[in-house]
C-alpha cells in the first residue's frame, strides 16, 4: 500500500495581478544616443505565464511605439537568476574599467 493520500483539498487559484493586455513597465532607457530605440523592461503575462520582458522598442514613423523582435522574455521565476547575472556582468565591467563605478543608470559605456 502506497503512502499517497486522496484528499478533496485543491491549490488556491492565485489571482495574477498583471493583466495580459496591461504590462507593468519597471523601466525605460534610451539604447544608444540618436535616441532611435529603447530597452523597456515590464512584467507582463502571457497566456497565463507571468514573464519578465527585457525588449527594444521603436517609434514608428506614425508616432507609435512598438516593441521589436530583438529583446528576451522569461518566467519572473528566473527575475533571481537574471538580476545576479547582470550584478555579476555589472560588477566584471567596472573591474574591468569598462564602466566607473558611479555610471550605473547613465550612458556611458553603452551598447551601440
Amino acid at each position: 500500500m502506497s503512502s499517497y493520500r486522496k484528499t478533496d483539498r485543491q491549490m488556491p487559484v492565485r489571482q495574477c495581478p498583471i493583466a495580459e493586455n496591461e504590462p507593468i513597465e519597471i523601466a525605460k532607457f534610451w539604447k544608444s544616443r540618436n535616441h532611435a530605440e529603447y530597452v523597456r523592461v515590464e512584467l507582463s503575462e502571457y497566456k497565463g505565464h507571468q514573464l519578465i520582458n527585457v525588449r527594444i522598442w521603436q517609434t514608428g514613423t506614425d508616432g507609435i511605439d512598438r516593441p521589436s523582435t530583438r529583446g528576451i522574455a522569461m518566467s519572473v521565476r528566473k527575475l533571481p537568476e537574471l538580476a545576479s547575472a547582470l550584478a555579476k556582468a555589472e560588477t566584471m565591467a567596472i573591474e574591468l574599467g569598462l564602466i566607473s563605478d558611479g555610471a550605473a543608470g547613465s550612458d556611458q559605456g553603452g551598447s551601440e
